[in-house]
C-alpha cells in the first residue's frame, strides 16, 4: 500500500468515526428541537408511520442527517427526495410570464441542488373556477405551488384547502387577500402604479391633459392596486391631468388595439397611456396608425424582447420592470426556508422596482 492510499484509509477510518461519535451524542430530543418537531413525530418519521406532513418529514430527515443520528443507507427508501413545485401561470401571449415559465423549466439543475423539481402549468387564470380547481389538483401531486392569484372566493377557499393539507402556496406578482398563503413575491404593485403616474406626468409636463389605463384585468389585485397608486398620485400631485377611464384587454394585443384605437377616437388629445398588463404590441400599433407614436406617453410593465423593441423604436417611453429570475430564487428560498422549518422569508428580499428607458436598456 503507498502513502497516498494509507492517507486516504486512515481519513476514512476518522471519518467513520467521526460518524459513529456523532451518533453516540446526538439523541431523539436533539433531531426534534432541530427539527422544530415532537420527539413523537420523529419517531413516526423515523419508523415510517402515517400521520406526518411530507415537508416535515423532509425537515426531521435532514435534521437526523445533519446530526449523524443516521446515515444514508439507513434512511427509508424514498426518504429525502425532492421537494415538487408546481408553478401555475395564465396561458396566453404575455412575454413577461411565458419568459417566466421558460426560465423556470430551464433551472430545473440549478433547482437539483436544492433538492427541488418543477413545473410549470399554463392554465386560463382569469377564470377563477379553473383556476381553484387546478389548485386542488396539484395540491395532490406537489409538495408546494407558486402561482398569480385572482381575487375570489373560490381561490380563497382553494389556497386554504391547501394550507389543509400541509401544502404551502406563495403567491406571484399578484397576491390574493385573507388566506392562509405563505408569502407574495412580487412588487409593491400601488408604488409601482404611482411610479407610472409620475412618469407619464414628468414626461407630459405641467399642462393640462388626458391620460387613461388598459389593464389586463381588475380580477388581478396586482393591476387593482396599479390603477388605484396611478390615480391617486394623479390626484394628489397633477390635478390638472384628467384620467380618463380605464379598460381590461385581458393582456391580448387585438384587444389591446381595440381598446386604444377606441380611446384616440374619444379623446383625439389624449396625452398618455399605462398599459398595467401585457399585449403593449397592440397599444403600439393602433398609436403608429394614428400617427400618434410621437405625442401620446406610453408606459408599461415588464421588460421583454418586445417592449425592448418598442423603447428602442421610441414608441414605449418608459418600461417598470421586475427580475424574473429574482422571483424565481426568492420563490425556491422561501421553500426552501419552510422545508428547514425556518420563517417563510427569512433572508429574503423583496423585489424593487426597476424603471428601464431606452438610455439605460441592460
Amino acid at each position: 500500500m503507498d502513502s497516498d492510499q494509507g492517507n486516504q484509509l486512515a481519513e476514512a477510518v476518522r471519518e467513520g468515526d467521526e460518524a459513529h461519535r456523532r451518533r453516540q451524542l446526538a439523541t431523539v430530543v436533539d433531531v426534534a428541537r432541530l427539527a422544530g418537531v415532537s420527539t413523537a413525530t420523529v419517531d413516526r418519521v423515523l419508523n415510517q408511520r402515517p400521520g406526518v406532513r411530507p415537508v416535515t418529514a423532509e425537515r426531521v430527515l435532514k435534521a437526523a442527517l445533519d446530526l449523524g443520528y443516521v446515515q444514508d443507507g439507513a434512511l427509508p427508501a424514498g426518504a429525502l427526495k425532492p421537494l415538487r413545485l408546481a408553478f401555475l401561470l395564465p396561458a396566453g401571449n404575455n412575454r413577461f410570464l411565458n419568459r417566466l415559465g421558460r426560465l423556470v423549466i430551464e433551472s430545473q439543475e440549478r433547482l437539483a441542488s436544492f433538492n427541488m423539481r418543477a413545473r410549470v402549468d399554463y392554465i386560463d387564470s382569469f377564470n377563477p373556477e379553473l383556476l381553484a380547481q387546478h389548485l386542488r389538483q396539484v395540491g395532490r401531486e406537489v409538495e408546494g405551488v407558486a402561482f398569480m392569484a385572482l381575487e375570489h372566493p373560490m381561490v380563497r377557499e382553494a389556497v386554504d384547502w391547501l394550507a389543509g393539507r400541509g401544502v404551502p402556496a406563495v403567491t406571484l406578482i399578484s397576491d390574493i387577500a385573507n388566506t392562509r398563503r405563505v408569502a407574495y413575491v412580487g412588487l409593491d404593485n400601488r408604488a409601482a402604479g404611482r411610479t407610472a403616474g409620475q412618469l407619464v406626468a414628468r414626461f407630459i409636463g405641467k399642462r393640462p391633459a388626458k391620460v387613461a389605463m388598459i389593464a389586463g384585468s381588475l380580477s388581478y389585485r396586482a393591476h387593482e392596486e396599479r390603477e388605484m397608486g396611478f390615480l391617486h398620485l394623479f390626484h394628489e400631485l397633477f390635478p390638472m391631468i384628467e384620467v380618463v377611464g380605464l379598460r381590461e384587454g385581458h393582456d391580448e394585443e387585438a384587444r389591446n388595439y381595440r381598446q386604444t384605437k377606441m380611446l384616440l377616437a374619444q379623446h383625439p388629445d389624449l396625452a398618455g397611456i399605462y398599459n398595467i398588463g401585457g399585449g403593449p404590441e397592440g397599444i403600439a400599433r393602433a398609436l403608429k396608425e394614428a400617427g400618434r407614436q410621437d405625442d401620446v406617453v406610453f408606459v408599461g410593465h415588464g421588460l421583454t424582447q418586445e417592449t425592448r423593441a418598442l423603447l428602442i423604436d421610441g414608441v414605449m417611453d418608459a418600461v417598470i420592470n421586475q427580475d424574473p429570475q429574482g422571483s424565481l430564487l426568492e420563490c425556491v428560498s422561501i421553500f426552501a426556508n419552510i422545508r428547514a422549518g425556518r420563517p417563510a422569508l427569512e433572508g429574503t428580499a423583496r423585489p424593487h422596482i426597476e424603471i428601464v428607458l431606452r438610455e439605460n436598456l441592460p
